[in-house]
């Protein structure tokens, strides 16, 4: 069985298109298993608006500091959360975040969305007319 890491890395990087729509062809046992891992890690309020907080960033990305205010959580909370987001691979750690007039110091940790993972959670559960 493959552990939570290499299930979040497997869905995009093996080259299969993680999940068919689930109305359209069946889903393989490996594709269930990585698109499970992504739906079983957004299926939570606050690491929804985390990805929602994050992407409205006028950079793209935000430093885990910045994010204790607009969700109202503690900063060992949002850390937690943000760690499941990383590990399932819809969200990654960059340096800096391209663009923007955002600072930067030694202590910040930036995060920004992967487009390409939540889209292919939105091409599994798109729903094609018979």
């Amino acid at each position: 069985m493959m552990g939570r890491t290499e299930v979040a890395r497997g869905v995009l990087a093996d080259g299969d298109a993680c999940c068919s729509p689930v109305s359209g062809v069946a889903l393989t046992q490996d594709q269930a298993v990585r698109f499970a891992g992504y739906l079983k890690a957004i299926a939570n309020p606050s690491r929804l608006r985390l990805i929602s907080v994050i992407a409205a960033r006028p950079a793209g990305a935000a430093c885990e500091c910045e994010l204790t205010g607009p969700l109202g959580l503690s900063q060992p909370t949002i850390s937690y959360h943000l760690t499941k987001l990383l590990r399932a691979g819809l969200i990654e750690r960059v340096s800096a975040p391209a663009g923007g007039d955002v600072p930067t110091t030694a202590k910040c940790v930036y995060y920004r969305v992967v487009p390409e993972a939540l889209s292919a959670v939105a091409r599994a559960l798109t729903v094609t007319a018979p």
